[in-house]
């Protein structure tokens, strides 16, 4: 294929780029509202306001168009936790912004939630979740691990199994979000002050007795 003028091969235009961000936006949107079975080509496309022909052009299945919108969103999601992180004064703070960004952005940010939640159930009848560690759970887990980790080291944090007590914590997380969605009511922001107080007693130093 000849490379378009002034462009390097296979390098989009700003109107292909545009485009393709109008589909994932679009696939986000239906996803988010829908479902994953219930959004096909033909929906994304009329969402978008262009034809099917126009979505196979620039992503040349469903799975291919809703991968890329899955990967856009967790890319989003772990920017927005890095840069919270990045702020952190030291571990124990660390901590805390992991737990607060955690829940903040899925807060602020139901139709990801959604889509996350869709993209990482299992096919058969969207009833089980992947196998343990698929897509972005075992990258989250670490992450915590990895501060949990710095912490011992530095002697901010007791002794304990660092792998149990990081995937304790995000599965309490997860286990917040999940009543969440289905009781918007839930009061998240209270919800996200328990957590950080379970999460501090989980991992830090007893207080000498007096």
């Amino acid at each position: 294929m000849t490379p378009r003028r002034g462009d390097a091969p296979d390098v989009p235009t700003f109107t292909e780029r545009a485009r393709r961000q109008q589909l994932i936006e679009a696939t986000i949107d239906l996803v988010s509202t829908r479902g994953y079975p219930a959004t096909s080509l033909s929906a994304i496309a009329e969402r978008a306001g262009l034809s099917k022909a126009a979505v196979l052009y620039h992503f040349s299945s469903k799975d291919n168009l809703t991968r890329a919108a899955l990967e856009q969103v967790l890319e989003q999601f772990g920017a927005h936790v890095t840069e919270r992180l990045a702020q952190a004064s030291g571990p124990r703070e660390a901590v805390i912004a992991y737990v607060r960004a955690m829940i903040g952005y899925q807060q602020a940010h139901r139709r990801h939630v959604r889509v996350i939640t869709e993209m990482l159930l299992d096919d058969a009848g969207g009833t089980r979740l992947k196998t343990p560690g698929s897509h972005d759970t075992k990258g989250r887990w670490q992450m915590l691990a990895g501060l949990l980790t710095d912490g011992q080291q530095t002697g901010v944090f007791r002794e304990f199994p660092v792998q149990t007590v990081a995937l304790a914590i995000g599965g309490a997380i997860d286990g917040v979000i999940a009543h969440w969605l289905v009781h918007p009511d839930l009061d998240l922001d209270a919800a996200a002050d328990e957590l950080e107080r379970f999460t501090l007693h989980a991992i830090e130093r007893p207080a000498a007795a007096s």
